[in-house]
This record gives structure tokens, sequence and C-alpha cells, in this order.
């Protein structure tokens, strides 16, 4: 088991006349994502309201703020008994076979264009055995051919941009990645979170975006940019795309200023710190 204390604030400026605003930073419940103790802090004090999702379990928190400085702080503390298993063992699942609750993550989405990118996605992976060593190759594709850097890309930057421009952050890697995996006729989500591990290079403790693959029944995770362990992962909420599963979607006018985020393993039951490390099984945080 991985336990692992993650804390964040979020700072803004709101102008008049208010803004709502609907924020996913709580660390999402799932089978093998335990919350073992979270807390919140709104300055100044104001009513808010928290929906759990019953299809993604998504946590979503939404207020009103009215004009004058803002502060959302989040504390958690996460236990992460991830499933793993042999990647060769992990099939695809046809279509045909996949409840109808998925169905969503094969169809286009606005940043993933996966209509757009079937004959690249057939020439480039067709002709590879289904299962999960595909999706590998899709992930290892997108990270090898897409240079990260920071500030490269906008909230408009689309799949199909990250590909001609071969540039982007990890959302872009995540929308290039999962507009093949359903060119695929993979079913494919965007995953938003915290990620213990990442290079110290890139720069301060930041938000993650990665992907998740319904293989072999059960959502499998992959980090398309490369930069962070997976095994490091604290899930906040999924989605079609960035669209959907946003930090915080803000109606009105509103500055905020850099997030301040901060991720540490912590000792378990046990006494033992397992601090995360790359492994060659595939992992899921899910039944």
């Amino acid at each position: 088991m991985v336990r692992l204390h993650l804390a964040l604030e979020l700072d803004y400026e709101v102008a008049a006349p208010g803004a709502d605003f609907i924020f996913n930073v709580h660390a999402a419940h799932t089978d093998r994502q335990h919350v073992a103790e979270e807390a919140l802090t709104i300055t100044p004090q104001m009513p808010s309201q928290l929906e759990t999702h019953a299809d993604t379990r998504n946590r979503t928190l939404r207020l009103r703020a009215a004009p004058g400085p803002l502060r959302l702080a989040y504390s958690t503390t996460v236990d992460l008994s991830h499933h793993r298993a042999p990647p060769a063992q992990i099939p695809e699942v046809p279509v045909c076979r996949l409840p109808g609750s998925l169905l969503v993550y094969l169809y286009p989405s606005r940043y993933c264009q996966s209509d757009r990118l079937l004959q690249l996605a057939m020439q480039e992976f067709g002709r590879l055995p289904p299962g999960y060593g595909r999706v590998r190759a899709i992930c290892d594709w997108v990270q090898e051919r897409t240079t990260f850097s920071q500030n490269s890309s906008n909230s408009n930057t689309s799949a199909i941009d990250t590909l001609i421009e071969r540039v982007g952050v990890c959302r872009d890697f995540a929308h290039l990645m999962i507009a093949l995996c359903r060119a695929m006729n993979v079913p494919a989500r965007f995953t938003t979170g915290i990620d213990y591990g990442a290079d110290p290079a890139l720069g301060p403790t930041d938000f993650h975006a990665y992907v998740e693959a319904y293989l072999g029944d059960r959502w499998y995770i992959f980090d398309p940019s490369g930069t962070a362990i997976p095994m490091g992962f604290v899930r906040f909420a999924t989605g079609r795309d960035a669209a959907d599963v946003a930090i915080a979607t803000i109606f009105g006018p509103v500055a905020s200023c850099v997030p301040r985020l901060h991720i540490e393993a912590l000792a378990g039951a046990d006494g033992r710190v397992v601090t995360p490390c790359r492994i060659s099984d595939a992992l899921s945080t899910d039944a």
C-alpha cells in the first residue's frame, strides 16, 4: 500500500458582481483509492456544495463568491492499493461487450477528435495484436513524437493541434493518446490529479493529467507525457477530456494566482513508507 499526503491552495481575486466556481480538487473515492482523512477551508467562509457523481465518482465542489479575495485550501491523506496485472494477460474488450455507460468514451469529444485520426491510427497501430500492448504502443508513440514544454499550449489546444505542433504539456499528451485509443475502438478517458515523483527539473509540484484506458474489464493507468510515476497518481476526476474535469471552472470576472501544491509519502499502518516507483505491471485504482 502507498500512503500519500497532499495539500493545495488556490487563490483568486473576484471582481464585481461576483463569480460561480466549480472545483474538481477532492480526491476520488474508488475501490483502490481510499481517502483516509481530508480537510477543506474556504476563506472567507461561504456556503458551498460538494456533490459525488455516481457514474464517475468525481467529487465536485460548487460555490458562489462575492467580490474580493477567495482562498480554497484542501488537504487529504490517501491510501492506494493498486490492482496489478501482467500486461500480456490484459485483452481489449470488444465493443459489443462494453457496458453502455462506457460507450461515451469511444466517441469524439471537444479536445479528442478521434474521428479525424482513424486513418493514422490504423496505419500506425492496426497491425499490432489487440490488448494492453497495443495501447502501450499508442502511449509510447505519443511520448516519442511530442516534446514536453511548459506554456506551449492553451485552453483551445486539441489533439489535432498537438499532433501537428508536436509539443505540449501533460493535458495535450493525454488528449492525443485518448483520441488515438478511441480511433482503435478502445475506451479512453481523461484523468486529473496530483502525482508523486515528477521530475524536479520540470518545476514545482503541479496538477497532472493522464489517461485511463478500459482493458480487461477495468480502467488501467497510462502516462503519455512520461513525466511522472503512475504508482504515485492521486485521482481527482475523470471525464471525456479536459472540458469535463477542469480543476476550476469559473463563471465571472476573476484573476487567479499560481496554485501551491505539496505531496509526500507517509508511513502506512505497518510503519513502512512505500515510495512510488516505476514497475512493469499494469496498474489500476478501480476494482
